[in-house]
């Protein structure tokens, strides 16, 4: 065991007998866009004295890792403005080998160029860049103050560095739903998987989502009448939410992730914990445990720890109620994805 290190525990495994091995971790709320189906214009930021430090979001992860996790995705809002977030990588980093296998982010990308190369020395070998267009027209109105070139550039930063890197389109209906053959095409010729994703109905951003929401079934019968998209047969491998199809005429692999049109939960190996410490066991759930409170209002804040792991594992529930509301309806829940952690 690397110094350190917490000592192995009993693995964490909810009430339906599935494995959580997936932490996706969250550094910040604060995001330079302001995405249209994500938050709102104006959106107020929590105070910074309630997120976890980073000695904190360290001994969160390292608690899981020794409860078998092997997977940490750094999430937030946009974790690369945090401040001193490399100082987390390194730390982090240095766990790969040690009871961790993979260290990753999900980010917007508008800082990859600055930081692709040090993220590559931290171990990080995989990054997911949210991107809904590749028009920069279309990518200002969604972002509502984005500029995509610093995102492409990024993207080419990262691949220069060596990373692989995955692009997560949220599908809209009249934003980039037309577009999305052209994005694929985009992302294939560079070698880059993407995955589509239903709107999720997290959060007040001022926008109806009945508007964005377009089903990907139809968007997948569209891509049909174009190219010829095979399933792959390994779709459980990694318990996630997408399901994967090859297309032949790109050679690339495309990813659907459906919380609306097809419930993806029953082989849900992951949990996500928020800036504030906060522990959701579901993304389309309200119910969560603090774990910030096991870490400074206890006297034995590791034992307090993973009790409150255990408290959130036997809560975790089978599945989500996520549902598109009717117009003018409040959100199915009213906390925003970038409080949550994407």
């Amino acid at each position: 065991m690397a110094d350190g290190l917490l000592p192995a525990r009993a693995p964490l495994i909810d009430a339906f007998g599935r494995q959580v091995s997936y932490l996706r971790l969250s550094v910040t709320d604060r995001c330079d866009l302001r995405c249209t189906y994500c938050m709102a214009e104006h959106m107020q930021f929590l105070p910074k004295k309630d997120l976890l430090t980073l000695d904190e979001l360290e001994q969160v992860a390292s608690a899981f890792i020794a409860r078998g996790v092997r997977k940490i995705r750094i999430t937030g809002g946009e974790p690369l403005v945090r401040k001193d977030i490399l100082a987390l990588f390194e730390r982090l980093g240095k766990q790969l080998g040690h009871g961790l296998d993979e260290l990753t982010l999900t980010t917007n990308g508008t800082l990859l160029s600055q930081y692709a190369g040090h993220l590559k020395r931290c171990g990080i070998e995989r990054v997911n860049v949210s991107l809904d267009s590749l028009d920069p027209e279309a990518f200002q109105a969604i972002t509502r103050r984005g500029d995509l070139h610093k995102v492409l550039d990024g993207v080419d930063a990262a691949l220069e560095a060596g990373l692989k890197v995955k692009i997560n389109t949220v599908a809209l209906k009249h934003d980039n739903a037309d577009s999305i053959p052209d994005m694929i095409e985009w992302a294939h010729s560079k070698g880059m998987e993407m995955t589509l994703i239903e709107v999720m109905p997290l959060g007040d951003t001022g926008e109806d989502r009945i508007d964005q929401y377009i089903p990907l079934p139809m968007i997948r019968d569209q891509l049909e009448t174009r190219w010829t998209l095979s399933d792959l047969s390994d779709q459980r491998v990694n318990a996630g939410p997408s399901r994967y199809v090859r297309i032949s005429e790109t050679g690339g692999k495309l990813g659907f992730i459906t919380p609306l049109t097809n419930n993806f939960c029953a082989g849900c190996n992951r949990v996500r914990v928020t800036c504030t410490g906060r522990i959701y066991m579901c993304l389309g759930q309200d119910d969560h445990v603090d774990l910030r409170a096991a870490l400074r209002d206890s006297a034995m804040p590791e034992v307090a720890l993973n009790e409150a792991l255990d408290k959130a594992l036997f809560r975790k529930p089978e599945k989500h109620d996520f549902a598109i509301k009717r117009r003018g309806d409040r959100p199915a829940l009213p906390r925003h994805m970038s409080v949550t952690g994407g």
